[in-house]
């Protein structure tokens, strides 16, 4: 594992990896912090991946947002999940068919709420220039097999705000697409990157080894997550943050398991520290 960019990783997760060490080895240092993180901001409350629901995240005191990007017909990244419209905005159709403006003209938040109503599909950067600073960003890069160079756009419009630099956001980078995550490692190498996985063959010993050569995190299905998991994932200097907790009866077999993140759409459900 790069020695220099694990370190990084620990000062960006405030606790979550342990403490700066300079010397050749990097040691996990276990929190009793657990860093809460709004899935596709607090989309239990507000419109998922909207300027709205990242807002809502921010007003309910998680670590982190995580948004998904894509990237329209005319090459500027978009924060989505789906690959399609269909499902959050009046429109239809995939999104890498449609230009930027053909995008912005879409309500994506009346399937959610009338109160929504005229919620936009931000663009990437201006998710970035609104929270920089507010929040951790936790960046999703999806379906990447549809958008060849999204990782060098993502890189670039980071690098322009400074917020590849340590010193300065909380970011992560991640990914279902393990080889756009090995990617990223090698174009912002002091940015630490996550592989998420549902499958617990991604969570052999084998696997879990593989990784650690580029990612510092691995962030499972919560259905996947146990303490043997966390124990084996933790002992190859990686975090790990569970995915999707929607019930607050999920919270607390994370916590026994000693993960260090809750990626939630209720940020309010997942307390700040583990079980004693």
């Amino acid at each position: 594992m790069n020695v220099r960019k694990t370190a990084v990783a620990s000062i960006l997760s405030m606790g979550i990896l342990g403490s700066f060490f300079t010397t050749e080895t990097f040691a996990y240092e276990p929190s009793d912090q657990v860093q809460t993180v709004a899935h596709r901001g607090a989309s239990g409350y507000a419109p998922e991946n909207t300027m709205a629901a990242f807002q809502k995240g921010v007003d309910m005191k998680a670590d982190y947002i995580e948004i998904d990007v894509q990237q329209t017909k005319d090459g500027e990244l978009v924060v989505i999940h789906d690959v399609t419209l269909d499902r959050t905005t009046d429109g239809t159709g995939y999104i890498k068919d449609h230009t930027l403006e053909q995008i912005r003209q879409l309500d994506a938040g009346s399937y959610f709420g009338e109160e929504f109503a005229g919620e936009k599909v931000p663009t990437f950067e201006e998710v970035l220039d609104e929270f920089r600073g507010k929040t951790g960003i936790l960046i999703e890069l999806k379906a990447t097999y549809y958008y060849p160079g999204i990782e060098e756009k993502v890189a670039s419009a980071l690098k322009e705000r400074n917020m590849h630099l340590p010193a300065h956001e909380k970011i992560i980078i991640q990914s279902f697409e393990f080889d756009s995550m090995q990617r990223m490692d090698k174009l912002l190498p002091e940015v630490p990157v996550g592989v998420l996985t549902s499958r617990a063959t991604d969570l052999s010993e084998a696997k879990l080894s593989e990784f650690s050569t580029y990612a510092e995190y691995v962030n499972p299905s919560r259905l996947l997550v146990n303490s043997s998991v966390v124990d084996e994932v933790h002992e190859r200097n990686m975090g790990i943050m569970a995915w999707t907790v929607r019930n607050e009866q999920e919270v607390q077999p994370l916590l026994d398991a000693g993960v260090d993140g809750i990626i939630t759409d209720y940020p309010d459900y997942a307390p700040l520290h583990k079980a004693e």
